[in-house]
């Protein structure tokens, strides 16, 4: 067995980010910008007013001053006719300043009569105005990789950046195997069970930025493990649910080998989870999961979810981890690393109690994973814990 670590680094030598392709820009949230993108133009490209009032020169803001006014400034619609000393300009926000001022008085402020203004008798101390690329400069970048947020849309279409430059998604076969499963929404016969850890995994990979692609069930025979194979041919990423153990009945790594896996490793130090192999089958990273539904659900989070942000151009890291404190006390760990359900709350992490690796209500109460390390000792309410929020 080797150790989580281990496994990460040769599941990281498996994969490459993949290639970059450019997407509109309506189609970009979500996605990875895989290259630097650069403004086109200045924002504001004007000093523009940030409220409603008039434009004036500053020297000319002073508490009772009459000014005439010449014209008006509005959003879209500038005044073309410069501001001399003693004129003003009525002015909204967004609007860009007319020649020859550079100041907002704020309507508040003052008191109009026809084409006159007169200044009240206090005046705010600041201009109200939006210097010309005061946001951002022609030439400024957004820089790569970052996952593109709503804020960053609105910031590419601001920059006049119609077409983004991203890294293309994985394309990630799950197939599940064995004879004992069934889809949701058949009927299972007595002997059965319904097919669930391929339905998480999917939305797990999904809400990655990957697509899932669901393959048929598997059945625990050759010729039906090659077909499944076969239709998964074309994938950046396969991965198996099932079927990796030693028992006579678990022939994907058989199956695979024949395939052309190379395989990189066998078996972690991990609980749930130890049944795990991976390797290359083609041009596509091959990862086998446990059968259980927590423990592939875990290894999902663990080593699928890392791989696949690497594939997608956002480095190679392992799934983020912080520190929080313990609102229970918990007995020593064992010889394998421990992937524990947990809940982070306001007294800190209180870790299940039942822990089996099919107990599915218990991952679906869980918000972070408590890692143990390996000989890990016991630890009292109020020791620091390593968490991996779910």
């Amino acid at each position: 067995m080797i150790t989580v670590d281990a496994a990460l680094a040769h599941l990281f030598a498996l994969c490459a980010p993949l290639p970059v392709e450019t997407v509109p820009l309506a189609q970009a949230f979500g996605r990875t910008l895989a290259q630097d993108v650069t403004a086109t133009r200045d924002q504001p490209p004007f000093a523009a007013s940030a409220m409603d009032g008039y434009a004036v020169h500053r020297n000319d803001v002073v508490p009772g001053a009459k000014l005439v006014v010449i014209g008006e400034a509005a959003a879209g619609h500038a005044l073309a006719a410069p501001v001399t000393m003693g004129q003003a300009a009525r002015i909204f926000t967004g609007a860009p300043l007319p020649a020859g001022t550079d100041w907002v008085v704020i309507q508040e402020d003052v008191s109009r009569d026809g084409d006159t203004i007169t200044l009240g008798a206090s005046l705010e101390t600041k201009p109200y105005v939006r210097p010309a690329g005061a946001d951002f400069r022609n030439g400024d970048q957004i820089q790569a990789p970052r996952i593109l947020s709503p804020a960053d849309i609105a910031l590419l279409a601001s920059m006049n950046i119609a077409q983004v430059p991203v890294t293309r998604r994985p394309v990630v076969a799950i197939i599940a195997t064995g004879d004992e499963l069934v889809q949701p929404g058949e009927a299972p016969g007595p002997d059965q069970i319904i097919a669930s850890n391929s339905f998480g995994l999917a939305a797990l990979v999904q809400n990655l930025g990957a697509h899932p692609r669901l393959l048929p069930i598997a059945r625990d025979n050759i010729p039906a493990l090659e077909l499944t194979f076969d239709l998964a041919a074309d994938a950046d990423l396969i991965v198996t649910i099932g079927g990796a153990s030693v028992g006579d009945h678990d022939l994907v790594g058989q199956v695979a080998q024949e395939k052309g896996m190379q395989q990189a490793f066998y078996k972690i130090a991990m609980r749930p989870g130890k049944p795990l192999m991976a390797g290359r089958m083609g041009g596509a990273v091959m990862i086998g999961l446990p059968g259980n539904p927590v423990s592939a659900m875990v290894c999902g989070h663990v080593f699928l979810a890392p791989v696949i942000r690497k594939m997608l151009g956002q480095g190679a890291a392992a799934a983020p981890r912080q520190m929080a404190n313990l609102a229970a006390p918990i007995g020593a760990n064992g010889p394998r690393e421990h992937y524990m359900r947990a809940h982070l709350g306001p007294d800190g992490v209180r870790i299940f109690e039942r822990q089996d690796s099919v107990l599915l209500t218990v991952l679906a109460d869980a918000n972070c994973l408590a890692v143990r390390p390996i000989k890990d000792r016991a630890r009292a309410a109020g020791d620091k814990i390593e968490i991996i929020p779910l």
